[in-house]
């Protein structure tokens, strides 16, 4: 029983996940958990172990009394993510490129195909699939901690990819980059794939401050 329970919390935070990140959930109101779980034809119990979870993973706030908020996205969440991206995920995927085995390659080059797939065909799953293939980038190296982290760093920024992505021409860049570094990943070369990891990731830092900066001052 717990078992199905634990594996509906799972979809369900999935679901919500989602309309977080596509901007679907209000960030000044209050998550209506009745209509909700009314909506996805499941109890309180598992709803609120996924909004727990979400609460945990930085993409929803409660207040006392009140229930849980999405939280707003802003520049110093931004800086936070990316900063923290950049201390741990270059490097780690350099490491992991030296250890990676055939399978892995094979799982890299699946996630860069669903990604590039996802960004002709469908922008609102980008975020996920571009999730997915940073980590696969990762994961070789078979450091848990480290692979957890640099995950949960991707799902927090997977609302800022979407905003990211918005202007015309950016997402040609990201392809562009995510081969180059897909490329570099695969030959083994861990100095270049720190190189190319770095410069992506604060080149996505940048459009972001100039982005939020924008909505300040327009």
């Amino acid at each position: 029983m717990t078992i199905v329970v634990r594996t509906l919390a799972e979809r369900i935070f999935d679901v919500i996940r989602e309309r977080i990140v596509e901007g679907k959930l209000p960030v000044m109101e209050p998550v209506r958990q009745d209509a909700l779980a009314a909506e996805l034809g499941v109890s309180k119990i598992p709803l609120r172990e996924a909004l727990a979870r979400l609460e945990h993973e930085g993409l929803l706030t409660s207040q006392a009394n009140r229930g849980w908020f999405v939280r707003p996205m802003s520049t110093d969440q931004a800086e936070e993510i990316y900063l923290l991206r950049l201390a741990v995920e270059p490097a780690a995927a350099a490491y992991a490129c030296t250890r990676a085995e055939e399978a892995d390659k094979q799982a890299a080059i699946a996630a860069f195909e669903r990604l590039d797939a996802a960004a002709k065909d469908n922008l609102n799953d980008v975020a996920v699939r571009n999730r997915e293939f940073h980590v696969a980038l990762v994961r070789p190296a078979k450091r848990l901690l480290t692979t957890q982290l640099v995950e949960r760093l991707e799902v927090l920024a997977e609302r800022y990819v979407l905003r990211h992505l918005e202007p015309a021409g950016r997402g040609d860049r990201a392809h562009t980059e995510h081969r180059d570094l897909l490329d570099a990943w695969l030959a083994a070369d861990a100095d270049r794939v720190k190189e190319l990891l770095t410069q992506h990731i604060a080149s996505t830092l940048d459009d972001l401050r100039a982005h939020f900066t924008a909505e300040l001052t327009g």
